[in-house]
């Protein structure tokens, strides 16, 4: 169960950092607001909240300050692929500290115990993150 949460979360990490990189390829095509739309049907706050609720095993108002948390940071996230103004650096750049910024606020409503549960989590969000980005080097088997 562990294993498919941490899957989920790598895959909003790779989805919130690939989004600017599809959006620059079709800017200007009609299809470039499907986008945004396919990341918010995936990575719902409200289905993020409720994972990270049984994984930690959430009391209800934690769970619901999360859900405010993630509501908040998909509002950010979502204003910041609007923003055509930034580069593609800057525009990911942002977005990485929009994510942490809404992971230390979350991680500051929880108890030692569930802190140390979601440092592990994230420990191993970010080792699944850098498989990634190995593989899209090419230091892995392609994907066909």
């Amino acid at each position: 169960m562990l294993k498919h949460f941490l899957l989920a979360l790598s895959l909003a990490a790779l989805t919130y950092a690939a989004t600017p990189l599809a959006l620059a390829q079709d800017n200007g095509n009609t299809q470039e607001q499907s986008a945004p739309e396919h990341g918010r049907r995936h990575f719902d706050p409200a289905k993020r909240a409720e994972m990270l609720g049984k994984q930690l095993n959430l009391t209800s108002d934690q769970q619901g300050k999360v859900l405010d948390i993630l509501k908040s940071e998909q509002s950010q996230m979502e204003s910041l692929h609007s923003d055509t103004s930034l580069s593609q650096d800057d525009r990911h750049s942002k977005m990485m500290d929009i994510h942490k910024t809404s992971n230390d606020q979350i991680r500051a409503l929880l108890t030692p115990d569930q802190q140390k549960k979601f440092d592990e989590m994230q420990s191993r969000h970010q080792h699944w993150g850098h498989q990634g980005e190995q593989g899209s080097q090419g230091s892995q088997a392609p994907q066909q």
